[in-house]
């Protein structure tokens, strides 16, 4: 018998005096666990990426079930499996308690070697420092997606078990926000929010897109310090770097960014940026992308498309909805908390466009194939079954064909979905 979903409210104060929410159309499709709960803000009905998600429902029950019989699923089920949620669908108090575990995280001190990284001054920087410092080999074409998914998990970790975070990381659905991102219930500035704008820069202009048209991501009117909100106190110590975005920033004591430099965390809350992560870019992300290299290259934006005026890639567009300092540094991106939920977004549409055909797109790799297929016919620089994932003073290495499968994959620890 087909197990089906079930639905859950949100408490009114989360819905607001008079709001009535409707059925979830998705609690009736698919079928994953009973004790998974289908819980969406009432603001927001499913996008056509959504759609797409409960369509592979099918196909990921499958998928976990063959593991199960194979004995291959390394305790995972779905019934014990972790949901990561879109912001807005978490209750209030699970925004609160999210922003918590963040700044708690903010509190603890640094386990980064301090003779290289003199600036981290928290166990949040050492994130940040990982990053800035391996960067380039994060978003080559073997790591970026996996690299990314081991990051994110590994940061997830760190907020459950050193700071007592009972849910999971959050991802952002950019289409909810990019008409209006300033009021949205991530940037509007209140306490379940993720902080809010900041103040106006006029010296901010925004971000150079060369060999784009528009060549410009303009600025939504920040740029300065975040004064509202729950991060509006926040500690910025590392970067910037020579790769920022704002050069009118107190500079670094080292020329590398890696020294400490504490100033306020600013931001540029823009539309500009979102509108080039829609729900109709994704779709097409998602359905016109027959192959890894085609849905790495346009989630990159490249080649750059045609007759669309935000012609940026979801992964430029997804970045820049919050940049400045030190989100709109490629280095220093992590330094902003709403990364993580940006690089969430990410991972959800790799996972969504991944389950639509698991045989051929599971342990397929940008630039070298279907690493199960006959993948030395295109193999380009490492071979993936040999590169590694080494977060050094993060977390252990994992062999990196181990971060391609949220469902029982790195010895059991990765079992999670996206709902």
């Amino acid at each position: 018998m087909p197990i089906t979903w079930s639905t859950a409210v949100l408490p009114s104060l989360l819905l607001g005096v008079g709001a009535v929410p409707a059925l979830d159309p998705s609690a009736t499709v698919g079928s994953y666990a009973k004790n998974i709960k289908i819980v969406r803000h009432p603001d927001y009905p499913l996008d056509s990426v959504d759609k797409i998600e409960i369509e592979t429902r099918s196909k990921v029950e499958a998928f976990l079930a063959k593991k199960v019989a194979a004995g291959t699923n390394n305790n995972c089920t779905l019934e014990n499996i972790a949901v990561r949620r879109e912001w807005s669908d978490l209750s209030i108090a699970e925004r609160g308690e999210y922003v918590a575990a963040v700044t708690c995280l903010m509190k603890l001190p640094s386990q980064a070697p301090k003779d290289k990284y003199p600036g981290a001054i928290s166990r949040f920087d050492d994130f940040v420092a990982y990053h800035m410092t391996h960067a380039v080999e994060l978003h080559d074409n073997l790591h970026l997606f996996p690299a990314h998914k081991h990051f994110l998990w590994v940061y997830e970790k760190a907020l459950r078990e050193e700071c007592g975070y009972k849910g999971y990381q959050p991802y952002m659905n950019y289409d909810r926000y990019a008409r209006d991102p300033i009021n949205s219930p991530m940037f509007n500035g209140n306490s379940s929010s993720m902080g809010g704008n900041g103040e106006p820069d006029p010296t901010y202009k925004g971000i150079p897109q060369a060999g784009r048209q528009p060549n410009l991501i303009a600025s939504g009117g920040g740029g300065g310090c975040v004064k509202s909100g729950p991060f509006s106190e926040m500690v910025v110590s590392l970067g910037p770097t020579d790769r920022s975005t704002h050069k009118n920033l107190p500079k670094n004591p080292r020329s590398d960014g890696l020294g400490s430099n504490p100033r306020c965390l600013r931001r540029d809350i823009n539309r500009n940026a979102a509108m080039g992560a829609t729900a109709d870019h994704a779709y097409k992300l998602l359905t016109q992308s027959n192959d890894i290299d085609s849905f790495y290259n346009t989630l990159l934006g490249s080649p750059s498309p045609k007759n669309d005026p935000y012609p940026w890639g979801i992964h430029t567009a997804g970045h820049y909805i919050h940049g400045v300092d030190p989100g709109g540094d490629p280095m220093t991106s992590p330094g902003d908390p709403v990364f993580y939920f940006h690089h969430g977004a990410l991972d959800r549409l790799w996972w969504i466009w991944q389950m639509q055909d698991i045989d051929n797109r599971l342990n397929a790799v940008p630039m070298v194939g279907n690493v199960g297929h006959n993948h030395g016919k295109r193999q380009r620089v490492t071979d993936p079954l040999k590169a590694t994932i080494d977060l050094e003073w993060l977390s252990d290495p994992i062999p990196l064909m181990e971060a391609h499968d949220n469902l029982g994959a790195n010895g059991g620890k990765y079992c999670y979905i996206y709902i």
